[in-house]
């Protein structure tokens, strides 16, 4: 605010990028148009979209080792997924963990074979094949004490204590909106040219998450933040 910046609270529903000012359409219906656009809308992790799933939430429930891994030293814990990112984030909580249990619905891996190798030597890393969350267990006083895992296969109920469940089954970046507008790679990350914040239309930068498939991390986004200020600023001074 001291440098004049003007804050809006809304959703944009709508980005009309065909033509300069670009223009934005609020959920309230307010338009917004701007002769340069930094896009830095974040991608949303994949969730089991279980309701017990969501009560524990930040509470045993989390999307992100590497930020509440450090809270569960010495305790077990059940990594969600079967990919490269799944494995990572089990291999690095086993540095915290008693024990952390891969739970995956299939009976093989999709990670790559180095992933895989890297994880079947890892003696406080369990796997548990052809698995599927149920529901999580818990109560209001200490939050996740355990899964409820269904079979695959057979149907079969069984539960595995843990105190905290790291669900790795992807991202989905929030671009949805500019379909169509920007170049977007095939998981619907916004494509930029390298070593910079530039779209595939003039005068539209991307940073964070909505741009970055690998690191994800809130000092990368920050970084590429900065990045992304100073390309719009110097594009706009070319444009005078």
């Amino acid at each position: 605010e001291r440098f004049g910046t003007t804050f809006k609270t809304g959703n944009v529903r709508e980005a009309d990028l065909s033509r300069r000012p670009f223009r934005l359409t609020l959920d309230s219906g307010e338009v917004l148009s701007c002769a340069a656009l930094i896009i830095s809308t974040g991608a949303s992790a994949k969730w089991l979209e279980l309701e017990s799933e969501q009560k524990f939430k930040n509470r045993g429930v989390s999307a992100c080792a590497t930020c509440d891994g450090f809270f569960f030293k010495q305790k077990p814990l059940a990594v969600i997924g079967g990919g490269d990112t799944a494995l990572e984030e089990a291999l690095y909580l086993t540095n915290f963990a008693t024990k952390v249990t891969l739970i995956h619905r299939r009976d093989e891996l999709r990670a790559s074979k180095f992933m895989q190798e890297r994880a079947f030597k890892n003696e406080k890393l369990e796997f548990r094949w052809n698995a599927a969350v149920d529901e999580v267990l818990g109560d209001e006083k200490r939050g996740v004490t355990g899964l409820r895992l269904r079979d695959t296969q057979t149907g079969e109920l069984s539960e595995l204590a843990v105190d905290g469940m790291f669900v790795a089954i992807g991202h989905r970046p929030n671009t949805a909106i500019f379909k169509g507008q920007l170049e977007l790679n095939e998981l619907g990350y916004i494509v930029v040219k390298p070593g910079s914040t530039y779209t595939s239309v003039e005068g539209v930068f991307a940073a964070g998450d909505a741009a970055d498939p690998v690191y994800r991390q809130a000092v990368t986004a920050a970084g590429t933040g900065c990045m992304a200020a100073i390309d719009a600023e110097r594009w706009l001074a070319a444009q005078e």
